[in-house]
């Protein structure tokens, strides 16, 4: 029982750390109410808008501290009241951060101090998952950042942020529905869904073309300018390396390993009897580069990823600016169809590549048939995209002018 109220008293303390109203205050001290400025909403954004950026990035750390503190402290807290000597169990661990992330959460959008009528929890939220799923939520900051610097829209931005962060814990998490992952997984998709309903606002004027957006600032096409060439020149880059260079290369090598084995590229080990058959030979060749090709892929895939992500934000930017622009979009998002439809379908093939040497016969005849069917898939949307990047890298000549170039008269002859 002791426990009990001592992890109750936790999570009610996290509770009022989150729902210190930090931007009202700030308001408040500046002479306004926020309440009744700019969007109405006491978060970092609107304290931006009203009283200035670095006021507002001064408030965007801050609440992402309080978000922080809770989950990162609440379980040193519990042992040392406590002191279980053998630890926690992993459930029982989850579960104090996230009940404590949680209530963090909660109380910054329904805060008691200001009679419930709280912020939308963005950079609170983000504070708690960093601590709780650093890889997601650096993922999910990243992608915020390219939809801000894109399009300028910060709560089209949050939460798109907030669903591909849900999306990539479910995604990469393998049993997220299991002990002791549950509890994280209903935070995330309760967290987006609340992130969602404080929006509904934001979504109805990002609806009607009506929402508001962060200023034009000198630096932001060039930006977005570096950010596009570099992904489309990595992803162009990676897929031509891999597929017409560092892959044949790969396979032949091993070929003629299993060919002149033993040798010192065996260290002067026999792979196969002397007397083994050249389909023997080839099967292991192509095993042992099969084993070699195979942790690649789960990289390679994940930088195209970033890569599409990145290129293709920084083209919609331009969608306004011409026709050849919306080409550049619709080559991009052809291209970043192929990466979305590959990966599964490579990860599929790599799962047939080891299901041909089964020891069942019937097993291996019957994945060695689908493995020459989607290996062959895999190929052509690989080539495929590689080409359409190249096609885009090629448009990249043609980028919109920057700012400053904007800006500037028109040349008149004789000038």
């Amino acid at each position: 029982m002791v426990c009990l109220a001592v992890s109750i008293g936790l999570i009610g303390a996290s509770y009022l750390i989150g729902a210190i109203p930090f931007g009202y205050l700030l308001g408040l001290a500046r002479g306004v109410n926020l309440f009744n400025a700019g969007s109405g909403n006491i978060g970092a954004t609107n304290v931006g808008r009203v009283l200035g950026w670095p006021y507002g990035i001064a408030i965007f750390i801050v609440d992402f501290g309080k978000g922080m503190l809770p989950p990162l402290v609440i379980v040193p807290f519990y042992l040392w009241a406590c002191g279980p000597e053998d630890g926690l169990d992993p459930l029982w661990t989850n579960l104090l951060s996230v009940g404590a992330a949680a209530a963090a959460f909660l109380g910054h959008l329904f805060p008691i101090y200001l009679g419930f009528r709280g912020g939308k929890g963005i950079a609170t939220g983000a504070g708690t998952l960093l601590v709780l799923a650093p890889e997601a939520t650096l993922v999910a900051f990243t992608l915020w950042g390219l939809i801000v610097l894109a399009s300028r829209y910060v709560s089209l931005a949050s939460l798109t942020a907030a669903c591909a962060l849900t999306m990539y814990h479910l995604s990469t998490c393998k049993q997220p529905w299991a002990s002791p992952q549950w509890p994280l997984t209903i935070y995330l998709l309760s967290g987006s869904l609340l992130v969602l309903v404080k929006h509904r606002s934001n979504l109805l004027r990002l609806w009607h073309g009506h929402e508001n957006r962060l200023g034009e600032s000198r630096m932001r096409q060039p930006l977005l300018r570096v950010i596009h060439v570099l992904a489309i020149g990595v992803w162009f880059g990676a897929g031509s390396f891999f597929n017409f260079l560092a892959a044949p290369a790969i396979f032949r090598s091993f070929e003629q390993v299993v060919a002149s084995a033993p040798s010192d590229r065996t260290a002067n080990e026999p792979l196969l009897p002397p007397e083994a058959s050249e389909s023997r030979r080839k099967a292991l060749a192509s095993a042992l580069a099969g084993c070699a090709v195979g942790p690649i892929f789960p990289r390679y895939y994940a930088l195209q990823g970033v890569c599409a992500t990145g290129a293709l934000l920084t083209a919609l930017s331009w969608w306004f600016h011409g026709h050849l622009h919306r080409w550049r979009v619709l080559v991009l998002g052809l291209a970043a169809g192929g990466v979305l439809i590959g990966w599964p379908i490579s990860d599929y093939v790599s799962e047939l590549r080891a299901a041909r040497f089964s020891p069942d016969p019937e097993v291996a005849r019957s994945a060695q048939e689908a493995f020459s069917v989607w290996h062959g898939y895999s190929l052509l949307l690989s080539l495929s995209t590689t080409i359409l990047t190249g096609v885009g890298l090629a448009l990249v000549a043609w980028l919109p002018p920057s700012y400053e170039s904007r800006q500037e008269p028109a040349y008149k002859p004789g000038e």
